[in-house]
């Protein structure tokens, strides 16, 4: 549901999983202040919930996530929106990789920009081969700031510079290899099933501890690193490329140093 009265993020638990599913396939499932906090409301609701074992992150539509949504920030300071966006990803992030209970993504579809972060942050990733993946801040005038916190632990350096630069769009496929997903599948849902049946079998101490051996050294330099990115990435925009990246977004053409 879009509409003003129902939910962007739809909560469920069955099996001993909360599912959140990102429900804004209007915009893409953009990063919009109303989907942020209702995908952290549901993260902390999950957490607390005695009965969920695990987190499932998922979607409807054709993308996962788009990343910031740019056409909130065109509305308003565009320092302040930049602040605000830095803070709304700082907390999505930490708080899926902080949870002490496994998340899981399944995704069917397009991720692009900060939603490359939130896959990078959850612990297991399945994806089915139609999806694509892309970082296209660069083309913006912009870099993937924020999302650099969870995205450098796990691509190889080589994907790294190679996606980061070129913003070239890859598979399911490559984005196993490099170390983004987990599983790149013909049957997603049958993957996901299998998983999180896996996950049924360890407790939730043995998970709990577990997770937290696997996220360590990530918390330590999200806390390290965090706020210095943010300043970063809060003096870039407002600069006359980002002005230019963004209205050529919103116009869907192209910037002027492409042309």
């Amino acid at each position: 549901m879009t509409d003003d009265q129902g939910p962007v993020v739809r909560y469920g638990v069955a099996d001993g999983f909360a599912t959140l599913t990102l429900d804004s396939p209007h915009n893409r499932n953009a990063l919009s202040t109303r989907l942020v906090t209702e995908l952290l409301t549901g993260l902390e609701r999950a957490a607390a919930d005695e009965a969920v074992r695990g987190i499932v992150l998922t979607h409807t539509g054709n993308t996962f996530c788009a990343g910031a949504d740019l056409s909130e920030a065109s509305n308003t300071d565009p320092a302040t929106a930049a602040d605000d966006r830095t803070r709304q990803m700082i907390d999505v992030l930490r708080t899926v990789v902080a949870t002490p209970k496994p998340v899981v993504a399944r995704i069917d579809g397009n991720v692009r920009a900060g939603g490359m972060g939130i896959v990078a942050a959850c612990d297991i990733v399945v994806a089915g081969r139609g999806s694509s993946f892309a970082l296209t801040e660069a083309r913006l005038g912009l870099a993937p700031f924020m999302i650099s916190l969870t995205l450098l632990p796990r691509l190889s350096p080589r994907a790294a510079s190679r996606y980061y630069l070129t913003g070239e769009k890859f598979g399911a496929d490559e984005a196993a290899a490099i170390g983004l997903i987990t599983v790149a599948s013909d049957d997603p849902a049958a993957a996901l099933a299998a998983i999180c049946a896996d996950l049924r079998k360890g407790s939730p101490q043995g998970l709990a501890e577990s997770k937290r051996l696997t996220t360590a050294a990530v918390l330590a330099e999200f806390d390290r690193s965090a706020e210095e990115l943010a300043a970063r990435s809060a003096s870039f925009f407002g600069t006359d490329e980002v002005r230019e990246g963004m209205m050529a977004f919103l116009q869907k053409r192209q910037p002027r140093w492409a042309q």
